[in-house]
């Protein structure tokens, strides 16, 4: 057996195929079948590192996305909707009118009853508006009057994996792109030395817990891999193998790349494998990061008062408020899309403790964020977004006291905020009925919520479009209509 000749073969029988369906009989066959196929490029035709032509469709109100997302999903009982009918409904039932068969989750299913929970915290209300919001987070009430407050957010899925691929891929399914890949593709880099989708994981004292995060929710699915997102890390180099190794000066790291570039470059010509350019860009980009990563982490240049705003643990690497000041500077560096996760929000049990600690970490630094971009002249043309999976239930699971209860999953109707870039601010938007159960009026899909983040970005959500195996994909799916009545 020839090694040389097999896998000669290999790439013919695997190549045949995939460029066929763009030879010249299939020209010519969609030519006939469409004389419009060529009037305009596919969305699938994005030049190198700078986007797809055409895109954005109209002017943007952003030019970039900070999303702040709870994974294990916050209850919006206790944080939003404020519900003080519930107190007279403490341990009664939950109706079966209100329920209305529903699915809930195998965690609840077998309980013998659904005994109502009220939230134990005080709401107050605050800004212009009166906006009502939980004791428990005290620096965000005191901004309501820059967020639009969208309590009737809904989703399909009641389980956290498919929940959580769901609103960042637009499908439960694993293998579509993530959200900031779709901003990559689409509209490209504002920064050619660091990436267009960076990744913040956060820690909670100390280490991670809760759901795990795949790597998946921040993929680029289909799309080239140079548009998946950057994980910064906490400890050692903020990216794996950054640094150069022992006894490699940096010259002699640009002589490795230059010869590694010509041996890929040539591996394309042969085979026209489109993951090839991306390695070679990947590589480069690589190189350029090995400046403006520590440069964008340290952050020894910022004012006492700005670490001040954020709260003590800003200048503990890997927490919550340390990742916030982060996605601020990143938003400074031109970084498109910024992910900022923090796990352990899902309190089935002990809510109530729960709660309060994670509000203690995320309360502070969201506030902070906010009025650091709105200072720096940023929150104009950046558009932050908060907010988890699906909220929680009315009903509790486990044990019922008046100082301890738990909530379920459930997917029917919660709580998120949008500030900035065109977000109309003292906004509260969409109403549920008296149980927070279901929603009583202004439902927003969570395609809705894609679609609109897309609309600010200057991109109408049915036109950017991928063509995979046959289909024209999208992060709406086939769904998502623009949320205006948050909009300015």
């Amino acid at each position: 057996m020839n090694p040389l000749r097999e896998a000669a073969l290999v790439e013919t029988r695997r190549h045949f195929f995939g460029r066929s369906a763009t030879g010249i009989g299939a020209a010519a066959l969609a030519s006939i079948v469409n004389p419009d196929v060529f009037a305009a490029k596919s969305s699938a035709t994005a030049t190198k590192g700078n986007g797809i032509p055409g895109i954005p469709h109209f002017a943007p109100k952003a030019k970039r996305v900070i999303y702040l997302f709870m994974s294990g999903a916050p209850s919006q009982l206790d944080m939003w909707d404020y519900k003080p009918k519930m107190q007279d409904w403490f341990d009664k039932d939950l109706p079966d009118s209100v329920r209305n068969g529903q699915r809930i989750t195998t965690m609840t299913s077998g309980q013998k009853r659904f005994p109502i929970a009220p939230s134990m915290f005080k709401f107050g209300q605050h800004g212009d508006n009166g906006t009502r919001v939980s004791e428990i987070l005290p620096y965000t009430a005191k901004m309501v009057d820059d967020l639009a407050v969208i309590k009737t957010v809904h989703t399909e899925a009641i389980n956290h994996d498919p929940a959580i691929t769901y609103i960042q891929t637009g499908s439960q399914l694993p293998g579509r792109p993530s959200t900031g890949a779709w901003m990559s593709y689409g509209l490209g880099s504002m920064n050619q030395n660091l990436p267009a989708f960076v990744v913040l994981h956060s820690t909670v004292n100390g280490n991670f817990g809760g759901q795990a995060l795949y790597s998946r929710l921040w993929g680029a699915g289909f799309l080239s891999t140079r548009h998946q997102g950057v994980s910064l890390r906490s400890t050692g180099d903020p990216v794996l193998y950054l640094s150069n190794p022992d006894g490699m000066s940096t010259a002699m790291r640009r002589r490795m790349l230059d010869e590694l570039s010509k041996l890929n470059s040539e591996r394309f010509n042969e085979v026209g494998d489109p993951e090839i350019q991306s390695r070679i860009a990947q590589y480069e980009m690589a190189y350029r990061m090995q400046t403006s990563v520590p440069e964008l982490t340290d952050i020894s240049g910022e004012t006492k008062e700005t670490l001040d705003m954020y709260g003590p643990d800003v200048t503990k690497p890997g927490t919550f408020a340390a990742n916030c000041l982060l996605a601020r500077r990143l938003a400074e560096r031109g970084v498109r899309f910024s992910q900022v996760f923090i796990r352990q929000w899902d309190q089935h049990g002990n809510l109530p403790r729960d709660i309060r600690r994670q509000c203690g970490i995320i309360d502070q630094p969201c506030y902070a964020l906010v009025q650091d971009l709105k200072q720096r002249g940023l929150l104009e043309d950046t558009l932050v977004v908060w907010g988890g999976e699906f909220g929680r239930t009315i009903y509790c699971q486990g044990g019922l006291t008046k100082s301890n209860y738990g909530r379920d999953h459930h997917p029917r109707c919660y709580t998120k905020w949008m500030a900035g870039a065109g977000i109309k601010g003292g906004t509260v938007y969409g109403e549920t009925d008296d149980f927070s159960y279901n929603i009583a009026e202004n439902p927003v899909h969570i395609h809705d919520l894609n679609a609109t983040i897309l609309n600010q970005l200057g991109v109408d959500h049915e036109r950017m479009t991928y063509r995979h195996q046959g289909r024209d994909f999208r992060l709406t799916d086939v769904h998502g209509n623009v949320v205006h009545d948050i909009l300015a």
